[in-house]
């Protein structure tokens, strides 16, 4: 099979297309054809092994796992002779998690993993992005942030695939919710059911006084110390980037004051825990409460392309790649 590999840390220049033995599924095992997969900053966070965190857990001089990606949507080629749950031609979505290898025309799961079969009605390209942004979303404002019906949320980064995800999971969790975004993409932030939006060219939104229960920085270009004021008492910051200012942020308000910062490794959960994540995603989809947002598709051969697409930090929603030969749409 093909799969987009890196052996160096660097610029999307180290990222080719490389022929790698195809996986076997053993007994509790499937073999998943990959249709759809999707590029994201974590990707490019990993290639470039930055913050230097990446390096610790994914090989100090050079990666570990040399195939990136952790979301995928395609159709069951083989199951391994325990298998019940499903069986070749299933279509079916599904979360890697930190084995990664995605990124790959083939990959082997678990039969008890993060997989589920997909939204009748939904496309590859759609099932990959619903494994993608909602699965960072959801557990960040339900898990981390204790989110309530009736509270007053903002996502900052409210048109990428986590924030455009974060916006519509907000509404569903009861919430009033404002986005923050950029002025060519505020109709689609209002689109996505926001009450408020705020476009950041024109207004900062942390100079507003208590008045959000969370604020979910979901591109990290705030910080605790800028957002505390904007926050009511007994508010949280939640923030995807483990930065030191954010780690230092957790330790003292974890002892200090009302107010917190929260940071969570939300794509080290483990698979009995994204399991229902998928089934509520695959559920809100089908009653029209979660719609995905797609930016740009690039075959495996562009995916140096993506990498440098994603890495200028504009995307909206998410960014398809498409396996060579398999194409996107849905059967």
């Amino acid at each position: 099979m093909r799969a987009i590999t890196y052996h160096r840390y660097g610029s999307p220049d180290v990222v080719g297309l490389e022929d790698v033995e195809t996986p076997a599924p053993v007994a509790d095992e499937i073999l998943v054809r990959v249709h759809a997969s999707v590029m994201t900053p974590s990707d490019g966070a990993a290639r470039k092994g930055e913050p230097f965190l990446i390096r610790v857990m994914g090989g100090l001089r050079r990666p570990k796992q040399p195939i990136l990606g952790s979301e995928i949507a395609g159709q069951v080629e083989a199951v391994g002779s325990a298998v019940t749950r499903f069986a070749p031609g299933d279509r079916v979505f599904a979360a890697t998690g930190d084995t990664f290898g995605a990124h790959a025309q083939y990959v082997v799961l678990p039969e008890d993993g993060a997989v589920e079969a997909m939204p009748d009605e939904a496309s590859y390209e759609q099932a990959v992005a619903l494994a993608e942004g909602p699965m960072t979303a959801a557990p960040f404002l339900r898990d981390s942030g204790r989110i309530q019906p009736g509270q007053h949320v903002l996502i900052n980064g409210a048109s990428g695939s986590v924030g455009s995800a974060a916006v519509q999971l907000a509404k569903h969790f009861g919430a009033e919710v404002t986005g923050v975004t950029s002025t060519r993409n505020v109709e689609l932030v209002r689109s996505l059911g926001a009450d408020h939006v705020i476009d950041y060219t024109q207004e900062d939104f942390t100079t507003a006084r208590g008045a959000y229960d969370i604020v979910f920085d979901v591109v990290s270009k705030s910080s605790f110390s800028r957002s505390k004021g904007a926050l009511k008492d007994g508010g949280t910051y939640l923030d995807t980037y483990p930065s030191l200012s954010t780690v230092a942020a957790m330790l003292w308000t974890s002892r200090i004051g009302s107010k917190r910062a929260v940071f969570a490794a939300t794509g080290l959960r483990k698979p009995a825990q994204k399991r229902p994540d998928l089934r509520l995603f695959k559920r809100l989809f089908e009653a029209g409460e979660l719609t995905t947002v797609i930016d740009r598709r690039y075959p495996m051969e562009q995916a140096a392309e993506a990498h440098r697409y994603v890495d200028t930090g504009r995307k909206q929603g998410n960014v398809i790649l498409e396996m060579a030969g398999a194409g996107s749409a849905g059967v």
